[in-house]
């Protein structure tokens, strides 16, 4: 049932299915919540808390597919809000939060291929993001593509401070 946009969507998707997990694959559990220049204004963003913060999404993007109401996740604790912490305790393992990430975007693919153009037609059931993202037609690209592929560009760059290996 998907259309050539559907397919444009689920390429890009497929992209950060396979990306997400090769930016952590050589990492160890300590570098998963390394924090280089840590400054307690501004924590950096390491791959712990980028993989939790886009797998609170992941089921997000899955309501609006289905035009269902969801829970705000401003304040969900890897939220908008949230900060990043060098604790091991407050986050998944590596292991864990792949598996929860690469499950959640099966999940999404599986939904919208099943689905032709008129799911960008669905209102976004969120009051708060009315005014800027009505719509599936505006969300979905946002929540997809904009807002991940801005957290694991982070990942990207956290990993050249690091002084490892591109990916």
């Amino acid at each position: 049932m998907a259309t050539p946009l559907i397919d444009g969507f689920l390429f890009a998707w497929k992209k950060n299915q396979d990306y997400a997990p090769s930016l952590v694959a050589d990492l160890t559990e300590e570098q998963m919540i390394l924090q280089p220049a840590v400054d307690p204004t501004a924590p950096a963003n390491h791959p712990a808390w980028v993989l939790s913060h886009l797998n609170v999404y992941i089921p997000i993007i899955g309501s609006i597919i289905k035009g269902e109401a969801f829970d705000d996740p401003k304040p969900h604790r890897f939220g908008m809000l949230s900060q990043p912490t060098s604790d091991p305790s407050t986050y998944q393992s590596k292991e864990e939060l792949i598996a929860e990430f690469t499950n959640g975007h099966l999940a999404i693919a599986e939904l919208l291929g099943n689905e032709d153009d008129r799911v960008f037609e669905k209102t976004v059931a969120l009051p708060r993001w009315q005014e800027v993202m009505p719509t599936a037609a505006i969300a979905l690209p946002y929540l997809m593509f904009n807002h991940e592929n801005g957290h694991l560009g982070q990942v990207s760059a956290w990993r050249r401070i690091q002084g490892l290996p591109s990916v």
